[in-house]
């Protein structure tokens, strides 16, 4: 019988969630260990790029992150919501992607991360109006973009060391400032002027995100540039790629859908009392 933990007070299968959510959120899951080792090859090589080519490939980033927010605002279905997240769906047509961009090697990243960055931008907004968040507000939309700066702890990779709650707490001011403005200035002259720095409070939101974001895209990079990745590997990585971040956002708004239940605070000391036991185990 369900029942409330005298603590607590929430309900034991609630609580199941949050440990599961844990999981998931603080730890690279066997994916993206999976991804990080195809990449380790030529990791290095990264950082010997030209700053030109660097720059290139941070601005891509934005750039992805900016026409995925554009395409969402404009075009989800309004008509779905709680319907079961279609996650497949989105493999597949990422992993369609990988295989372009696989066949075409470092030449075709760019058009394969722009593509791929879209339909996983859909497939989180998917799993958000899954858990019950209203997708036609804004918050929600920031929220999904949140997802993309999530990456999870390990000792196997230092670079995304970073807490789930440590990771929305550092991204807290930036969303508020982007809601407010976008509450202001309406969300038609957003979607005409996202990809443009008049946008400053949504720009400096989506910098912040790309900044985080850039650590999976570079191990991807990585991955992809290996000359005879071909088009089955290219796909197989894109597989990889998405399944890590449908995985974020689920145990996201697992999160926020018992946040609403409860109590953010309830929820986050539980989520951190988890965290303890496991590091003591």
């Amino acid at each position: 019988m369900t029942q409330l933990t005298q603590t607590e007070k929430i309900f034991l299968e609630d609580l199941a969630l949050i440990r599961k959510s844990r999981k998931d959120l603080d730890e690279i899951s066997f994916l993206m260990r999976a991804l990080n080792t195809i990449g380790t090859p030529i990791d290095s090589g990264l950082e010997l790029l030209p700053e030109k080519i660097q720059s290139k490939i941070s601005n891509l980033i934005q750039k992805a992150l900016q026409l995925a927010v554009k395409a969402n605002l404009k075009t989800l279905d309004k008509n779905k919501q709680n319907r079961t997240s279609s996650n497949l769906t989105y493999k597949l047509v990422t992993g369609l992607s990988g295989a372009t961009g696989g066949f075409f090697g470092v030449a075709g990243f760019s058009a394969d991360l722009l593509i791929s960055t879209k339909f996983m931008m859909r497939s989180i907004m998917d799993i958000a109006r899954s858990q019950g968040e209203d997708i036609l507000e804004i918050e929600t939309q920031l929220a999904c973009l949140q997802v993309f700066a999530l990456g999870g702890t390990s000792e196997d990779d230092d670079e995304l060391d970073t807490s789930y709650y440590a990771t929305r707490a550092a991204l807290h001011t930036t969303m508020n400032q982007a809601s407010s403005y976008i509450a202001e200035n309406g969300t038609k002259k957003i979607i005409e002027t996202i990809t443009s720095q008049t946008a400053a409070p949504i720009a400096k939101l989506i910098n912040q995100v790309a900044a985080r974001f850039s650590v999976q895209v570079g191990e991807k990079f990585a991955a992809q540039a290996i000359p005879v990745i071909g088009a089955a590997a290219g796909a197989s990585i894109n597989v990889l790629f998405i399944s890590h971040f449908q995985k974020m956002a689920t145990a996201h708004f697992t999160l926020r859908r018992l946040e609403r239940k409860y109590s953010k605070e309830l929820i986050k000391e539980n989520y951190n009392l988890l965290r303890l036991d496991s590091n003591s185990a």
